[in-house]
């Protein structure tokens, strides 16, 4: 079992420990407190310490917890990391700084007494106790942060001009203003406010033995701002392998930039964007090695292997980098990348039922792309629709994103090594498959239903592109609210049978939601109404054609459709060679 050194301190205690010797490490984000929090600390801190602006009587024994301060100590350069507790370390490293200034003339006893108190919060100190000016108790190695040596030079000298812009001098400015108003204001407890807040302000220092332990307990204490993630322990791997290349600035300027465009384009359930690209490459990774089994490692586990080898390669940043593009260049719908062909089935898939796909074509991307980042389209086709056919289908036959990963994973090691894909293994029996699908319940609660009339939509070749930021819902062309007033369907079930079932786009669907069909049609082809205003209609071709066609829409019309699209589908399956 992983040991703790858990100690509540006051700053003074834990400052001035002879042990406390803080390093923020490379992986750590740049410093983020603005004014607003420096305000809020201030206005807390003060009202604690000179209650009712004096006029209450302190209580020398009272405490105000200002929270945990997680670390580990590194054991090849004995410093503190810090895992948690980065910004208000840092900013009462400012605070305290702000204040020794002001003391620095001052000769009355409690000021000098004062001063020598925050000197050893500042520097350390040698065996007789007297501060070293040239060793301060924290340092920054934060890979990202470009202003962290302002900060170690305003510890160091107390000034901060008003040319430096960076969050650590606007924030010293901030507790220096704020500290010369108290000084005017209550002269006679000066020297009391940054004594009181060394000696009874608390924190919680927690010491863990090994990184991994204090990471732990920061994602469980931790309940604001983001948590250290993953691709943040990455960051110091590439930071330390680059520096040594001689290339810590061409590095921090891509992985900038990597950060800023996954956090455009990647909008994960869980972890960071940048996560999100770590796991799509960890899936060429893991096929490249030949690994196939469903149990896949967690992120850190799977880069940490060998001493963080995978991220010491030269070439891991670049594939990083053009994998990243490739999904910008998808989530953009970049026509200069991929043909109209191409985007049409890449949206389909982006209504796929999991996420699994994103894995697979990066895959795919990562092994068959050429010297320009692009694919072979008529191959780049073959894999989308059989990738797409064995998704849907084996959503319903076995659901759950887990079961998925056994044929899923073999086909990825099939494609790094420029096999065809095939699915040998695991192809689905037409006749079953048009049984399970009569009697699936797609409710709109499950994914499958609007992967399937996504799909189906994009059957007709006059469906148009349509973006992906567009919002599309679930329309019953049949209305329920029709059946709860006319109970005109026989059979209950057709109500949600998918052939009552198609994409609209919600602005169009909320207008149309409980009319007869008579009455939708109008909105399905747009209108103009009383105000003569232009309502356009759907960019959903059957809906438009059913509109323009059609005088109702019926329980027969209901069975035909979900008839015509099971068989297409099956159809769809059998030219994908997904049948036996």
């Amino acid at each position: 079992m992983s040991k703790l050194n858990v100690d509540q301190k006051t700053i003074k205690g834990l400052f001035q420990d002879k042990r406390s010797d803080f390093l923020i490490p490379d992986y750590q984000r740049p410093y983020a407190w603005g004014e607003n929090e420096c305000q809020t600390l201030w206005d807390d801190i003060f009202t604690f310490a000179i209650p009712d602006d004096g006029s209450t009587e302190f209580d020398s024994n009272s405490e105000y917890f200002l929270g945990p301060i997680v670390t580990f100590k590194n054991q090849e350069n004995t410093k503190m990391e810090v895992i948690d507790g980065q910004q208000r370390l840092t900013t009462l490293m400012l605070l305290l700084r702000a204040f020794y200034s002001k003391f620095s003339h001052m000769q009355d006893r409690a000021s000098i007494s004062t001063k020598q108190n925050i000197e050893k919060c500042l520097w350390k100190t040698d065996e007789f106790g007297e501060p070293d000016m040239n060793a301060l108790k924290i340092d920054s190695e934060v890979a990202t942060d470009k202003d962290k040596d302002e900060f170690l030079e305003i510890l160091r000298t107390g000034d901060a001009s008003k040319g430096q812009k960076s969050r650590y001098a606007e924030n010293y400015r901030f507790f220096q203003n704020s500290i010369q108003a108290f000084l005017d204001r209550f002269p006679s407890y000066f020297a009391y406010l940054p004594t009181r807040i060394m000696n009874n302000c608390i924190l919680l220092p927690i010491e863990a033995e090994s990184q991994d332990t204090a990471l732990r307990i920061f994602s469980t204490l931790n309940d604001r701002g983001k948590p250290l993630s993953d691709a943040d322990i990455f960051k110091a791997q590439f930071y330390k392998f680059y520096s040594a290349q001689g290339q810590k600035d061409v590095f921090i300027t891509k992985w900038k930039a990597l950060e800023e465009l996954c956090e455009k384009i990647f909008h994960p359930i869980s972890g960071t964007p940048m996560d999100e690209l770590f796991t799509r490459y960890m899936y060429f990774v893991r096929a490249k090695k030949g690994i196939k089994s469903s149990t896949t490692e967690a992120l850190r586990k799977f880069y940490e292997k060998d001493g963080y080898a995978l991220l010491k390669n030269q070439d891991t940043l670049d594939d990083l980098i053009v994998l990243a593009d490739f999904w910008n260049d998808v989530s953009n719908q970049d026509k200069d990348r991929f043909s109209a062909r191409i985007l049409r089935r890449l949206f389909v898939l982006n209504y796929a039922p999991n996420g699994m796909w994103t894995y697979f074509l990066s895959v795919y991307f990562m092994q068959h792309k050429d010297t320009e980042g692009m694919l072979e389209e008529d191959a780049f086709c073959v894999f989308l629709d059989k990738i797409t056919g064995f998704i849907w289908t084996y959503a319903v036959t076995n659901p759950g994103v887990n079961a998925l990963r056994t044929p899923v994973y073999a086909e990825m090691i099939n494609i790094v090594n420029n096999q065809p894909i095939t699915f040998s293994d695991f192809k689905f029996d037409a006749a079953k498959i048009n049984s399970m699908f009569s009697n699936f319940s797609f409710n709109n609660g499950r994914p499958i239903t609007k992967s399937m009339v996504t799909w189906w939509a994009f059957q007709s070749e006059d469906q148009s592109l349509m973006p992906l930021e567009t919002v599309l819902e679930i329309e019953h062309i049949y209305a329920r609210n029709r059946q709860d007033k006319e109970q005109s369907l026989t059979d209950g079930r057709n109500l949600e049978a998918l052939g009552n079932k198609a994409l609209l786009e919600k602005r169009i669907n909320i207008r149309a939601a409980d009319y007869r069909f008579v009455d939708k049609k109008k909105y399905y082809l747009g209108f103009t109404n009383s105000r003569n205003q232009k309502k356009d209609g759907t960019r959903v071709h059957e809906l438009n054609d059913l509109a323009n066609t059609a005088n109702d829409f019926e329980e027969k019309d209901i069975v035909a459709r979900s008839s015509k699209i099971m068989a297409a589908f099956v159809a769809f399956l059998s030219n994908n060679d997904l049948t036996v």
